[in-house]
């Protein structure tokens, strides 16, 4: 039994499929330093995250894969799920051996289990797009947070950057604490802490002193459109709840109190 273990990236477990073939042992583990090891293991490997050699293991993917299969890869990593690593290393050493692509074939429980997967982040990710309520700060930047289940924001930027180009806007992962923000050139990555001066802003709402003088009207306003258009004979909560998920009504507005 071999245990390999990893710094929990992508280009890092890209890099242990590069060693274990080069290796030529492959791991029944890929764990991330301080994880508990196994009771018995034969080998353990240390993987040291080599940029070069992730990139060589793509592009040899790229030879036996389509490019959405590629993309499949990538969201299915964004699940952050417990045992991704391995379920992937799996998936890319198949499809690297194999005569033929394996991405259709559906009675491999990996190819299965990655369609799955990727199902439920991709639902993820258009809930965000769908769910994601903006506020209007009074410098004109728009701010939303959000707790996501899965880490899909990545896979939402290029949509907001097309779709708000001409406005200022952050939004941010309450969760896993980062974000993007966009000053109307580019996108870059963000974080706050409690320490910093954007500390307000962990609340994912944001404090009434620094709203826009007409957020506050907007935000009434659509309230009572979003109760307006409430027909109490069609009410149904189990319905309402599986369309948008309990998990985002602490950031929507048409919830707030």
């Amino acid at each position: 039994m071999n245990v390999y273990i990893y710094d929990k990236t992508f280009d890092g477990l890209l890099t242990a499929v590069f060693d274990a073939y080069f290796r030529k042992t492959f791991p029944d583990f890929l764990l991330s330093e301080g994880d508990a090891l196994p009771l018995f293991y034969d080998e353990l490997h240390t993987v040291v995250t080599d940029e070069e050699k992730a990139a060589r293991v793509w592009r040899g993917l790229q030879k036996k894969v389509s490019s959405s299969a590629l993309g499949c890869l990538t969201q299915c990593w964004l699940s952050e799920l417990p045992d991704i690593g391995i379920v992937i290393f799996r998936y890319i050493r198949k499809a690297i051996d194999a005569p033929r692509s394996i991405e259709t074939n559906f009675g491999d429980p990996d190819v299965l289990l990655l369609a799955q997967i990727w199902k439920k982040v991709d639902g993820e990710r258009m809930h965000l797009m769908q769910f994601v309520r903006f506020q209007k700060a009074a410098d004109g930047t728009f701010f939303a947070a959000f707790e996501p289940q899965y880490n899909a924001l990545p896979l939402t930027v290029q949509h907001f950057k097309d779709r708000f180009a001409d406005q200022k806007w952050i939004i941010y992962d309450m969760k896993r604490r980062y974000g993007f923000y966009y000053d109307l050139q580019e996108v870059t990555t963000i974080s706050f802490d409690d320490d910093s001066r954007e500390a307000h802003l962990i609340t994912g709402m944001l404090d009434e002193s620094l709203m826009d003088e007409n957020e506050k009207i907007f935000q009434k306003l659509w309230k009572t459109y979003f109760k307006a258009i409430c027909i109490k004979e069609r009410m149904n909560p189990r319905k309402h709840k599986k369309d948008m998920p309990v998990r985002y009504w602490k950031y929507l507005t048409e919830k707030q109190k």
